[in-house]
């Protein structure tokens, strides 16, 4: 079985941060093989990829969130990290974590106010 945790979503003015957690209950798979990975998405819009962390350490942002956003992980604690500094009104969204393109979190939903 595996189920994803979010928290740290929240509400927060345009400039602000904030850092958003994932925790893997993870009984069936081993985290630490599987890449990790950030969506997010906004009213009417389709999901999309934020940010990407392999398991061999490769990353990848959206050009959208380049120099501010920072993915990180925990093997030891199975959990995922977004941090997300900077923000601005058009990075609202629910935020969803992804481990090995197969399994999904709840999602927490981020608003940026202008």
């Amino acid at each position: 079985q595996v189920q994803l945790v979010e928290s740290g979503g929240g509400l927060v003015q345009a400039g602000g941060s904030l850092n958003l957690s994932c925790v893997c209950e993870c009984s069936d798979i081993t985290f630490r093989d599987w890449g990790v990975e950030w969506f997010r998405q906004a009213p009417g819009e389709k999901r999309k990829s934020v940010a990407r962390l392999g398991a061999l350490g490769t990353l990848k942002y959206a050009d959208s969130v380049k120099g501010r956003f920072t993915i990180s992980r925990d093997n030891n604690k199975d959990t995922v990290f977004l941090q997300m500094n900077a923000l601005k009104p058009e990075d609202t969204a629910v935020y969803y974590c992804n481990v090995g393109a197969q399994f999904w979190g709840q999602g927490t939903q981020v608003t940026v106010s202008s």
